[in-house]
């Protein structure tokens, strides 16, 4: 008997950020349990037969493990709102888990007590600032003699053009380099 090609390669990925945003609503709009407080979900595994996903979250307020407690009992209910939303054929059961990650990773910053960045004098953000703060007046006044040196930033695009009543009047650009005539 042949083999059944199997399904595109990256659809339980699809199907797991389907599930991602459609629980993150239903808990924001459906769920009314005082147990869970603001709960982020961070991200869903399912298994290849879409049965299972485990559902991983973070909680900003709240005790996680009342909220983990709320979201099991809920996921009845959960995995009803998302058999209305998905269009497969198996609704996967929901197991939550809560997701620590944040909390080593805010471990990890005061056991190791980092230094605020600063980038190096020869890096190329040292001088992009450095460039963002130059005078564009002095550079204007250093590439044409002719200009005043008292110009804005905006002044360097204007360029003065004729009216009909031969009085001369500005008209700006919005090219960011100025044009030659």
């Amino acid at each position: 008997m042949a083999r059944k090609p199997a399904s595109a390669p990256n659809r339980g990925f699809k199907v797991a950020d389907q599930i991602q945003r459609d629980l993150t609503e239903l808990i924001a709009r459906e769920l009314k349990d005082p147990r869970v407080g603001l709960v982020t979900i961070q991200s869903v595994e399912v298994t290849p037969d879409y049965a299972h996903a485990k559902v991983y979250f973070s909680c900003l307020i709240g005790d996680p493990v009342a909220a983990e407690e709320g979201l099991n009992q809920a996921a009845g209910f959960l995995r009803n709102g998302l058999f209305k939303r998905l269009h497969i054929h198996t609704v996967p059961t929901l197991h939550f888990h809560f997701d620590r990650t944040t909390e080593k990773a805010a471990d990890m910053i005061k056991g190791r007590q980092l230094e605020p960045y600063e980038p190096e004098q020869g890096s190329y953000s040292a001088a992009a600032a450095a460039a963002s703060t130059t005078n564009y007046a002095a550079l204007r006044a250093a590439a044409s003699p002719a200009a005043p040196a008292n110009l804005s930033a905006r002044d360097l695009n204007a360029r003065p053009t004729s009216g009909s009543s031969g009085s001369s009047t500005t008209s700006i650009s919005t090219s960011s380099s100025p044009r030659t005539r």
